[in-house]
């Protein structure tokens, strides 16, 4: 049996490979992927070449692990349905829908350990949000947000968006969002933030000032992945603020301002990646745990209003072409691979 994989074969270049599949050893399912989302951050930068060469994929997820270096296969958000086991897997998981962690493809063959049921509750369009989501609830634990703080988020992508869905439940002062495209500002009003902002304005910071109570922000999340946003990160943090940075720039660069008032402010700069639990969590904390978390907050949430665009995966380089020239249409892009039954 083949099956149809993306690769990208250069920069701004991706191509379809028919590839035979490998045979079903011990405890292996094969999978037929109904859908993937398409990143369109740590995705994109493979996309447009803007990648450290020699860094590995992803150390802790199996199917991505090997170098970033091209011709490689990407992506990590497949929604399937297990259609075939081996002898040593419970055979009641075939028709069983889950989620894997796996570049796009049209069938793959998976650990069954490695593969996550999807609870009966959600559809497959709101499942293939979960590592995304599990990102921002990992983001909102390194943020650690206060009762009554002010709180600014960077960038409403997919991630940003999620991450201020679930800070909006919390009572804060005022949370306050911002991104340079008007679709996904309006997105992120839905929420019921206090207000999104363009960041590209001349009265950005005074706006946002203005939206705190004329004062700067206990906590800002940078989630833009656009390093010079920084720059308002730290202008815009209070004394003994924090400023939590989930965005990966990849090799994208931007000069900082670490002069003027950041050295007297005392500001905590905190990296968020979620790949790894925060070492004060760990003695409770597990990824199985923070997973419950996730699938729990995507059932209140309901992200899959947020899918802008559906392409076969025939039409990828329209999908990246799309999500590379003119990210103010998309929100959320997916690969329709065939409908779920």
């Amino acid at each position: 049996m083949n099956r149809t994989a993306l690769y990208f074969s250069a920069p701004k270049q991706v191509e379809l490979r028919q590839e035979p599949l490998p045979s079903l050893g011990a405890g292996d399912v094969l999978v037929e992927t109904i859908l993937s989302a398409v990143s369109a951050g740590t995705e994109m930068l493979v996309y447009q070449g803007r990648f450290p060469r020699g860094l590995e994929a992803d150390p802790v997820i199996e199917a991505l692990r090997g170098g970033f270096q091209y011709p490689l296969t990407y992506g990590y958000a497949c929604v399937g349905r297990v259609i075939e086991t081996s002898k040593s897997v419970d055979q009641e998981l075939v028709g069983r829908s889950v989620f894997a962690f796996h570049p796009h493809a049209s069938h793959f063959v998976a650990k069954a350990e490695s593969l996550i049921p999807i609870p009966l509750s959600l559809s497959p369009e709101s499942a293939c949000f979960l590592p995304n989501m599990e990102t921002a609830v990992n983001l909102v634990q390194d943020a650690a947000p206060i009762l009554g703080e002010r709180v600014l988020v960077l960038g409403q992508g997919t991630v940003g968006l999620l991450s201020a869905s679930l800070l909006h439940e919390f009572p804060l002062e005022v949370l306050v969002t911002a991104d340079r495209h008007e679709l996904r500002r309006k997105a992120s009003v839905d929420i019921g933030v206090s207000a999104s902002l363009d960041p590209g304005a001349s009265d950005f910071h005074a706006a946002a000032v203005r939206l705190s109570n004329r004062k700067n922000y206990d906590l800002t999340l940078e989630l833009s992945g656009s390093p010079s946003a920084l720059d308002d990160a730290i202008a815009l943090t209070a004394f003994s603020g924090r400023v939590v940075i989930g965005s990966w720039y990849g090799e994208k660069r931007a000069p900082i301002d670490l002069g003027g008032t950041f050295h007297r402010s005392r500001l905590k700069l905190i990296s968020s990646q979620v790949s790894t639990i925060a070492p004060e969590l760990s003695g409770r904390w597990d990824k199985a745990r923070r997973f419950e978390v996730a699938w729990r907050a995507l059932e209140r949430i309901k992200p899959e209003n947020w899918i802008t665009h559906r392409f076969p995966l025939e039409e990828a380089q329209e999908a990246y072409r799309l999500l590379d020239e003119n990210p103010n249409e998309t929100i959320q892009v997916i690969f329709q691979y065939t409908t779920d039954k």
